[in-house]
This record gives C-alpha cells, structure tokens and sequence, in this order.
C-alpha cells in the first residue's frame, strides 16, 4: 500500500509542471506558418485570422510566410515544431492531400504528425479564360478544346494544388488534351492569364474576383454546389453541365502532433472561436470565403475523405508532379 501511494505521489508530482504550463497557456507570442508568398488567398485568411485570435487570447500573433514545394515546407516546419501550442499553420488541400497522393515521399503525414485543429474556410474553384478565348460558356471551352487538341494551355498555382487538381479533373470529365502550365503561386498565374500567355485558369474566387468584375477575365463557372455571393451571375459547374467537375479549395488551421492534451484543448477552443466569429466570417465573406470551424475530429475525417477522392483521380488520370 505505501509503495502504491509513492507511485501514485511521483505520478502526481510529473503531471504538476504540465498542468501549471496549461494553466499559464498562452503566455507569449504565436507563430502562424502560411506555406505562401504574402498576398495569396492563404495568406489573407491567415492574417484575418491570426488577428482576431491575437485580439482573443491577449497575446500577440504573428504571420510568417515560409513557402517552397507548393506549401509543403511550410508544413513541414510546423510538424517539426515543439508541440507547445505556440506554432500553427494554414494548411491547404495541397498540403494536406494533393501531395500526399502525388508525392511518394513527403516529409510529414499529415494524419501522424500534425494536429488537424480545424477547417477554417472553404473556397470555391472559379474557372476562367483570357479575353483572347471566344467561348463563353463552359462547354463551349469544351468545344473549342476538342476542335484544337493540345493548343489550350491552362495554368495551375503549382504542382498538386487545387487549381491544378480541378483542372485535371475538368480535362478527363471532359475527355479533352489541354496543357498544363504550373507557377510558383496565385500572382504570377494571373499576370499570365491577364498577359495572354495561357488561356485558361481554376483558382480561388478572391484571388480573381478583381479580374473578373473588372472584365479582364471571363468567368465561366464555379466548382462549387451553390453560386457564391460575390458572383450571381456565374453558373455553378453543376448548372454548365458537369456536375462532376466538383471542386471547393479548403484551408485549416494545424499544429504539431502531440501537444499536451490540456494545451490543445485552450488552443483548439481559442482556434475554433476566432474562425468562426462575426469579424472574420464578415471580413472573408466579402471576398467569398466560407469559414468553417469544424471540430479537430471533423477535419480529420474530412481530410481523410479527400485524399481518398483525389488519390483516385490520380491513379485514374496518370497525373505526375514531373
């Protein structure tokens, strides 16, 4: 009976420091990784985010932007962190799925090594063409696509990306020969699309909702299973016909593996309570993001289901990263 009260004793005396750490938690700055040039859509969601935990938590929240091989880098570090709560990152389809199917060696396991605190935000995937392309609907592209085999260039924010991934699965719903032309991020696909270079490009709503109401691009439908606000007008891929072409990007919030469960409690309630707010729902919304917050054991499911869903594309489209 002694020996088991001393265990118990220096049990109790092992947990005291972890719970006094807890109880402090947070106490000092946090970092939020964004896998991406500034200026991209996960970047702002980042920010708007990162601010409004800031304001929560009443201890500063910084962005740092860390990108190289689509977004993976920057993950990459977060799962290599100390599991103390005080690193995050936004995390894309790509980098939680995309590459885990296209990749045969990635430096992290999304499911092993990083805690999946939430979907943050959806975004649907708006498929546009340059000024220089006669067609106006989705199957007149279609159309044009099959009359010119192999002479359609569309551009992708990367290797792996959704761009890229809802342009492949477009190309073989379609059963059309389109050439695939990546970039390192949003910003230099557009300047390609607005220059001419290529003729078509799947990207975030944000990122080319300027284009577009300013006419420099030429919406033809979003990969979404509703319209979004900030285009009425624009059919979904549903309503153009091919309801198959079915494609929102995601972003979420992330952590290290195995934080200690008192910690990522505050963390998660304090990460889920920021996304889904009044102030960043409003802010995003108005450049057509949906913010989520889904619960740390809905957004692993979900990851799950789409590395499922993109893994078959990949087997069935032959897609390679080189």
């Amino acid at each position: 009976m002694q020996k088991k009260s001393m265990v118990l004793g220096l049990a109790a005396g092992l947990m005291l420091p972890t719970l006094a750490v807890a109880q402090e938690y947070p106490s000092k700055t946090i970092k939020v990784i964004v896998p991406f040039p500034a200026g991209g859509p996960a970047d702002t969601i980042g920010r708007v985010f990162a601010e409004k935990l800031a304001l929560d938590i009443k201890q500063p929240v910084v962005i740092e932007n860390r990108a190289g091989a689509g977004g993976v880098t920057g993950i990459a570090a977060v799962a290599k962190s100390d599991p103390d709560g005080y690193t995050l990152g936004v995390a894309t389809s790509g980098t939680l799925a995309m590459n885990v199917v296209l990749q045969s060696k990635m430096p992290y396991d999304p499911l092993k090594d990083l805690t999946l605190v939430t979907q943050a935000a959806s975004v649907a995937e708006l498929l546009v063409v340059g000024s220089q392309v006669p067609a106006k609907t989705m199957a007149e592209l279609v159309a044009l696509a099959k009359a010119q085999p192999g002479k359609i260039n569309f551009a992708s924010t990367g290797l792996g990306s959704m761009p890229h991934m809802a342009a492949e699965l477009f190309k073989l719903t379609a059963g059309i020969d389109i050439v695939h032309v990546p970039y390192t991020g949003a910003a230099p696909a557009v300047n390609d699309m607005l220059g001419g270079h290529v003729q078509m490009l799947f990207a975030d709503v944000p990122v080319l909702l300027g284009s577009v109401q300013g006419g420099k691009l030429r919406a033809l439908a979003v990969g979404s299973t509703k319209r979004v606000a900030v285009l009425p007008d624009v059919p979904t891929t549903a309503e153009a016909g091919m309801p198959q072409v079915e494609a929102d990007n995601w972003y979420g919030i992330v952590a290290p593996a195995a934080m200690p469960p008192a910690i990522a409690a505050k963390l998660t309630a304090a990460v889920i309570s920021a996304v889904k707010s009044v102030d960043v729902t409003d802010k995003l919304g108005k450049q057509g993001v949906v913010t989520v917050g889904s619960t740390t054991a809905e957004f692993t499911a979900y990851v799950k289901g789409e590395i499922d869903r993109w893994g078959k594309l990949v087997k069935t489209a032959g897609i390679k990263l080189n």
